[in-house]
């Protein structure tokens, strides 16, 4: 079984490690559905690749999916309105209704067979080789140096845009570049994980950690620890149930969540006296 998992495994290792991080920055942003729209542009994007007739995890494909990832990135860099007269959620909430509208179009005027549409949703992690693994953590180990380098001004603009923005930073101009590194990770992301893993290795250790921890570091620390946990266990009930790998790491992160949210209200009720 070693065998068999090796490569899948350490693969979440890598795909928990850039995540986690970026999800804390969504969920103190508040736009929890960003990754999923973000993937499901680069999806779209791959779609369309195909449709013109590169072959499916290609080079071509791969570019493809990472240019409609930056446009996305671009949109959601403008779309923080400085009024707050729309929130950026219904913007993000109508490119990801509007990317798998065309997704679909696209996908009916193509001779992509099921398992393809199949692996959009929840990858190939199984499947994943040595090659690839290495090729992603390159990816993630250049975006990871960059917000190390830029981490204050990140914070920043995550935490407390407006008073970035009073204190002369170009709040646009950074956002663009977050998310433009974000829809690297996404672009990178989806050809493995698909685009509901890549989504719960977002979010979920985020708020998992954020219910223990109010510190950035221990907040990811333990998003960590969070996401190697509910790798193992989905990886383990996958092969041990001969059920999909994708679904089944997903199934465990919501099991995960859900653990979290109770020992999270049972140790207030215990703080309560209740």
């Amino acid at each position: 079984m070693f065998d068999i998992l090796a490569a899948p495994f350490l693969a979440c290792l890598v795909l928990t490690g850039i995540h986690c991080y970026l999800g804390l920055h969504v969920v103190m942003r508040g736009v929890i559905f960003v990754d999923l729209a973000l993937a499901q542009i680069a999806a779209l994007g791959a779609t369309v690749g195909i449709l013109v007739g590169f072959e499916p995890h290609s080079g071509l494909t791969y570019a493809s999916s990472l240019v409609f990832t930056f446009l996305g990135a671009g949109i959601f860099a403008v779309g923080r309105f400085r009024e707050r007269r729309i929130p950026q959620e219904a913007i993000i909430g109508i490119v990801y209704a509007v990317s798998a509208a065309l997704a679909i179009l696209v996908l009916s005027r193509s001779a992509i067979d099921r398992e393809e549409i199949e692996n959009m949703l929840v990858g190939r992690l199984l499947f994943v080789d040595w090659r690839e693994v290495g090729g992603m953590l390159l990816i993630y180990l250049a975006v990871g140096a960059l917000h190390y380098a830029l981490r204050d001004r990140f914070l920043a603009i995550s935490t407390s845009p407006e008073e970035a923005q009073r204190a002369g930073m170009a709040v646009r101009a950074w956002d663009l570049l977050f998310y433009g590194s974000f829809g690297l990770v996404v672009t990178s992301s989806v050809e493995i994980a698909g685009v509901l893993l890549v989504f719960s290795f977002l979010v979920v250790p985020a708020v998992c950690a954020m219910m223990f921890f109010d510190a950035v570091g221990r907040r990811l620390l333990a998003g960590w620890a969070f996401g190697f946990v509910a790798s193992v266990l989905g990886l383990v009930i996958s092969v041990r149930g001969d059920l999909p790998t994708g679904a089944s790491v997903v199934a465990a992160f919501g099991l995960l969540l859900v653990a979290c949210a109770l020992v999270y209200r049972c140790r207030h009720a215990v703080n309560r006296g209740l």
